[in-house]
């Protein structure tokens, strides 16, 4: 027998630990949840816990918490992801899952910025393969409001009526009235209203008839928190209804009592406007500092994007003129043609009214037009560097079929008397403007409207790579480049026009007179009240928006 007993102990050991692993693979599980409910205030963060047992990995399960009903998704998580597209939308933005134990089976959702709606009943569920569980919670949320207060509305009925009021309570608060001994008076009247967030407003009466009960207590108390709040007032025996000289005493001290509370309610007021508006005004210049900030930052990010490789990007001419030197000159009278009137300064040329073209005039023939043209040469010679400079260009108020200007650059040797051609085959690097258009003088001509009757142009002379720009220094826009020039001798600047009350006038970059406008740094693209000058152009920016 006692070999049999020996025998028979290893088989029932086994048989204990084949049902314990058993057990341990099963994929059954349980979910527990908070066993008490869960108090928050509102406005602020509160986590809602569920765990599962026995404790294991719940990263590959299905996770979901749901208001009242399964559809009314709180947080849905599945497939180690959120599912934003299954979460009712007050919750959006204000729930996420905690799961630093993740792996260890529990897990939380905190909801941010708790609302009167988020109040009441929720469940968390588990689901693994065909397995699902789920648990119950209680969330309570509470808001501690102001008051109470109390206010001595006046004599009635051989007593003293007194209101208590109280505001932003959740959930509606329970009220007390109570004398100096701590006895409890029955309130004469309640009234309880909700505002637009759910919190409550809450307004009790009391009639004190006794004179002896000079002192007399409200106390509002959260049902849930347990917390309370007293506020006590004095009432003086003469101001109780009788027939005595004190009742105009009563009447007149309440009406001071009243302008009082008035006044101070009134200055408390204006003193937190005051505070609000300085706050908003603190915040508003803090937003321009930063966004002011922050475009300096991207103009600065810019503008060494555009140094590192200023050739490729037609644009922004005015950190273009960093890479160039600006010429000063004047007009050269001995080059200039007897129908151009030259200021004395020789910075400014006109055109004669009612000019009569003869035969002495160097004509611009194309398409079987003929015309004149009028040019002067400025006063200084042109060699290898990187040069720029401004003309003002004024057409006057009317816009007629003879207004024509050309400004750019020619050799020095250049024919401009008798017939000639402002072409670059010519060793002449010009844009012409005649009759409300732009012309380049090329093989593919390409025309713009000038909508202005004035302008700034810019004209920049890289000699080394063989390059003449033009910009619109008003609105910082490109509006054409000869490249590929291979330039010899010597280059000076060039100008012709023709047209009654038009003008050229030559500015230094540093001008800021009132015949050069402001060419203060812009960084727009788009066209602004100046020029329509823009070209349709193959260049890529090298400054991405």
């Amino acid at each position: 027998m006692v070999c049999s007993l020996d025998f028979s102990l290893p088989r029932d050991l086994f048989f204990i630990l084949l049902l314990q692993v058993s057990i341990w693979g099963s994929d059954s599980f349980s979910v527990i949840g908070p066993s008490e409910p869960i108090v928050a205030m509102l406005g602020a963060d509160t986590v809602l816990p569920c765990r599962v047992s026995p404790a294991m990995s719940v990263e590959n399960m299905e996770i979901r918490w749901f208001h009242s009903q399964f559809s009314d998704a709180v947080y849905v998580y599945q497939n180690g992801m959120e599912q934003a597209g299954e979460q009712l939308v007050d919750f959006k933005g204000r729930a996420e899952l905690v799961k630093d134990y993740i792996t260890e089976g529990r897990v939380a959702v905190r909801i941010h910025s708790l609302r009167v709606s988020d109040n009441g009943m929720y469940k968390c569920f588990f689901k693994k393969g065909s397995d699902l569980e789920e648990a119950l919670l209680e969330l309570k949320a509470i808001s501690l409001g102001s008051g109470p207060h109390i206010f001595m509305v006046g004599p009635e009925d051989e007593g003293i009526r007194l209101k208590c009021t109280g505001k932003g309570w959740f959930p509606q608060p329970e009220i007390q009235w109570a004398d100096a001994k701590g006895e409890k008076i029955p309130s004469l009247s309640e009234d309880e209203t909700q505002d637009n967030d759910g919190l409550f407003q809450i307004e009790a009466s009391l009639l004190v008839r006794d004179s002896s009960k000079t002192e007399v207590s409200c106390s509002m108390k959260n049902p849930f928190f347990g917390q309370e709040q007293v506020e006590t007032i004095f009432i003086p025996e003469p101001f109780f209804p009788r027939t005595s000289p004190w009742k105009i005493a009563f009447v007149v001290t309440l009406v001071i009592l009243g302008v009082f509370v008035g006044a101070v309610v009134y200055l408390a007021r204006k003193e937190r406007q005051k505070k609000k508006k300085l706050s908003e005004v603190k915040k508003e210049k803090e937003k321009e500092s930063k966004a002011k900030e922050s475009f300096e930052k991207e103009l600065a990010r810019r503008k060494t994007l555009y140094q590192q490789d200023w050739r490729k990007a037609e644009l922004y001419p005015d950190w273009r003129k960093e890479q160039f030197k600006a010429v000063v000159f004047t007009l050269d009278p001995a080059t200039a043609h007897p129908n151009l009137i030259l200021s004395e300064s020789r910075k400014h040329i006109y055109s004669k009214e009612s000019v009569s073209q003869n035969g002495d005039a160097p004509t611009h023939q194309e398409q079987g037009e003929s015309e004149a043209i009028f040019s002067v040469l400025g006063k200084i010679f042109l060699t290898a560097e990187r040069q720029h400079w401004e003309v003002e260009v004024n057409i006057g108020t009317e816009v007629g079929s003879r207004t024509r200007w050309a400004l750019g650059v020619c050799s020095d040797t250049a024919k401009r008397d008798g017939w000639f051609v402002e072409r670059p085959e010519k060793n002449f690097w010009v844009v012409v403007y005649k009759a409300g258009e732009f012309i380049f003088p090329t093989s593919q001509r390409k025309s713009l409207s000038l909508r202005q009757h004035s302008c700034r142009i810019g004209v920049f002379l890289d000699w080394d790579a063989g390059n003449v720009s033009f910009y619109n220094m008003i609105d910082g826009s490109h509006i054409y480049s000869f490249t590929g020039i291979t330039f010899c001798g010597t280059l000076r600047p060039y100008f012709s026009l023709q047209g009654a009350g038009a003008s050229l006038t030559i500015c230094a970059a540093s001008d800021h007179t009132e015949n050069c406008p402001d060419s203060s740094p812009k960084t727009s693209l788009t066209h602004l009240n100046s020029c329509d000058a823009s070209v349709p152009q193959e260049t890529n920016s090298l400054l991405p928006p």
